[in-house]
């Protein structure tokens, strides 16, 4: 299912037209995107919650030439899971 097709799914769950559902949609990605940028941590309770994660500056190898390169810190959006999205996928 890609973007499309969720806004089309609500909007057929709750008989709005295809642009309200695109917007609605587009602003709850938008503002969990935002939130987590800003190092707040979002909770859907019943889904998971998202979160920004710090990885801190390292030492790679380039695998092709064996080279050692050093890799700069980084922040990575995470997810984890809630139970009860984890029981749905399970089939439980």
């Amino acid at each position: 299912m890609n973007k499309r097709e969720l806004a089309a799914a609500v909007a057929d769950a709750h008989d709005l037209d295809n642009s309200t559902a695109t917007a609605v949609v587009e602003t709850v990605f938008n503002t969990i995107a935002e939130r987590v940028a800003a190092d707040d941590a979002v909770t859907v309770a019943g889904f998971g919650t998202f979160e920004r994660r710090h990885r801190a500056a390292r030492t790679g190898r380039n695998p092709q030439t064996g080279e050692e390169i050093q890799i700069a810190e980084t922040y990575t959006p995470g997810f984890k899971a809630a139970t009860a999205l984890k029981r749905t996928v399970a089939g439980n």
